[in-house]
């Protein structure tokens, strides 16, 4: 019997000093406020992707159409200094610019004499900037600037320029391209493709080559 009653007061004991400690644990629970979850990292913004809109350079001429108004619309060159003039606007910034852009600049403008007026501009003329264009250089027939479409070649640029002259060391040829930041030299075959039409010796272009023809040593 007396063991009985030590063992009730053993399990009571105990039951007490876990329900102190439960108690202690709750209370320290709710004295220090539990860490918040960190905040889930933003994904990072998608890269921007270059359109590919024609961008007006300086050479190209343009066709500006004002609506219901023929006197305000006119054919004209994009200057040296990449600006353009018409009807009661003048020097309007527009190498840089797509046709769409500059449309809506001009709208802008002639807002001050002409009631909403609306503006297309089409492309007559095509030399683009710079960097959009495909320059041959040297022993070409016609050395000159062209300006790069999509799935341009070697031999699309050479036919644009006449091929070579008899005085080139066609086979010596170089393509010039800027690959990160770093200038690259690839040699071309272009006697072999304008001549013997290995297509083998073709190549396809990137908007900013350069291609050197050197002339033939005898």
């Amino acid at each position: 019997m007396r063991a009985f009653t030590i063992a009730n007061r053993t399990a009571g004991g105990w039951l007490a000093l876990s329900g102190a400690i439960f108690g202690f644990l709750l209370l320290l629970g709710q004295a220090v406020p539990a860490h918040a979850a960190p905040a889930p990292t933003a994904a990072p913004a998608a890269p921007t992707i270059p359109g590919n809109d024609y961008i007006i350079g300086p050479g190209d001429v343009l066709q500006i159409f004002v609506w219901h108004n023929p006197d305000l619309s006119a054919s004209v060159p994009v200057r040296p200094d990449g600006r353009i003039s018409i009807p009661l606007v003048e020097d309007i910034p527009c190498a840089g610019k797509t046709p769409t852009q500059l449309a809506r600049e001009i709208e802008e403008r002639l807002r001050k004499f002409v009631q909403d007026p609306t503006v297309t501009v089409i492309m007559n003329g095509f030399v683009g900037l710079p960097a959009q264009q495909i320059r041959i250089v040297g022993q070409a027939t016609q050395p000159k600037a062209l300006p790069f479409r999509t799935d341009m070649s070697v031999l699309d640029a050479m036919i644009a320029v006449g091929g070579l002259t008899s005085f080139a060391a066609g086979n010596r040829s170089r393509l010039v391209r800027m690959v990160n930041g770093q200038q690259v030299s690839i040699t071309l075959r272009l006697r072999d493709l304008l001549e013997s039409g290995d297509l083998s010796a073709n190549a396809a272009l990137q908007a900013g080559d350069i291609i050197l023809i050197p002339q033939t040593f005898f």
